[in-house]
């Protein structure tokens, strides 16, 4: 982004829609307006001095794409901006951004307490792998700050925790947390994907580290696969050593993606919003629904947290069915407009069944801990029309 009169931070005041659509690219000789794709896998150099320097990193400039390609740093600039972190490392999925977190951050003997509503893959990825190099994980629950507070130790490094959580909405007062955290000597990292900087911003609550499943909203139309990780320069600097010796990286067209996504990231996230609230509050009252978990409802016991703390209560819905699996099952089944699909965060409504699908691979015990019920439906609530998306649930709902 260039123009003669600007000064020499030209993003410096600008609101987050600016940023979505402005922040990041450097525009080349060529003088192109949309931000380009580099498909290539390396760079050459004008002499082997040059090549040199750049590979010593004596002069910045570009080597190779697995960790140095001109779209991906478009992307993580533009990320880092409207997270306001100082720097943000592009990875090939949630998962990898996840793993490549613990990898820069932890060693053997060391502990993290996480909570006990996470994605599946999350649990599993703490308790299996990094379980078997010596990394250990205890679980608490997400808004009780006193369990937090009696699961620490003296090897407690990381403080994980996504909120609002997957799939119950429910959610952990960030400050309060970034505050035993620090007093600890431990880092927080938020897993930001359900509400997106448009809706929430973890590093003003004094998080440490932002995580993002760029799959979801950030891309917003079900297109590619990438995470994020955004922080502090000091230990994004770890992590981009993880990127860059361990291969975990975003491709160069999945990077332009995202960036067409986030050019829209605030106007959907509105919308995303508004539509999830009407359909939360319709299934609140039909006499098929057990509960709906949602804090964007007045109902839900951390409603006025969910309000103080975020900005908009984002677009997924849990939603219990009378009747158990079988109830869930033939709502699900029910339906002829929304998808069947274990992703979020698409312009489509998906629904899913959590405990079979999601949240499979955990056993009943850890189902049980997480609120993950057998009559428990999964909606993220995308851009359709409202009355569209009520019909579709009534099929199924207006029978049990």
């Amino acid at each position: 982004m260039q123009h003669d009169d600007f000064s020499e931070d030209p993003l410096a005041g600008l609101a987050l829609d600016t940023l979505a659509v402005r922040a990041g690219h450097e525009r080349t000789a060529e003088q192109e307006h949309g931000e380009p794709i580099f498909t290539t896998s390396s760079f050459v150099y004008g002499s082997a001095a040059e090549a040199a320097r750049k590979f010593s990193g004596e002069e910045p400039g570009n080597i190779y794409s697995r960790f140095t390609n001109p779209t991906v740093r478009i992307f993580e600039k533009r990320l880092a901006a409207l997270e306001g972190g100082e720097r943000c490392v592009a990875t090939s999925s949630g998962m990898a951004a996840i793993l490549s977190t613990v990898l820069a951050l932890l060693e053997a003997g060391d502990e993290i307490v996480a909570s006990r509503s996470l994605f599946g893959s999350t649990v599993s990825l703490f308790n299996k792998y990094l379980g078997k190099f010596g990394i250990t994980t205890r679980y608490v629950e997400l808004g009780n700050l006193e369990a937090w507070e009696a699961a620490m130790a003296p090897n407690t490094k990381l403080l994980f925790a996504e909120t609002p959580s997957n799939p119950l909405s429910e959610v952990v007062d960030i400050e309060q947390l970034a505050t035993l955290a620090k007093r600890h000597g431990a880092w927080l990292a938020i897993d930001n994907c359900f509400l997106t900087p448009a809706l929430q911003r973890p590093l003003d609550l004094g998080a440490d580290l932002v995580i993002h499943s760029a799959t979801k909203y950030l891309d917003g139309q079900g297109r590619a696969i990438g995470g994020a990780i955004v922080g502090r320069d000091k230990e994004l600097e770890e992590l981009f050593g993880v990127v860059r010796t361990c291969g975990p990286c975003m491709s160069p067209f999945n990077a332009w993606i995202f960036l067409k996504g986030l050019e829209t990231l605030g106007l959907r996230m509105k919308a995303h919003c508004d539509n999830a609230l009407r359909l939360a509050q319709w299934l609140e009252a039909h006499p098929a629904v057990e509960r709906v978990h949602y804090n964007g409802l007045e109902s839900h016991p951390q409603h006025a947290l969910a309000k103080r703390q975020q900005r908009g209560f984002g677009a997924v819905l849990g939603v219990e069915i009378k009747g158990g699996r079988e109830g869930a099952w033939s709502v699900i089944d029910a339906t002829r407009l929304m998808s069947i699909t274990g992703n979020l965060g698409d312009v489509k409504t998906t629904i899913t069944h959590p405990g079979t699908t999601t949240h499979g691979r955990l056993n009943d015990e850890q189902k049980a801990a997480a609120g993950i019920r057998e009559g428990l439906i999964r909606i993220a609530v995308g851009l359709e029309d409202i009355e569209d998306l009520k019909a579709d649930l009534a099929r199924g709902l207006d029978l049990l």
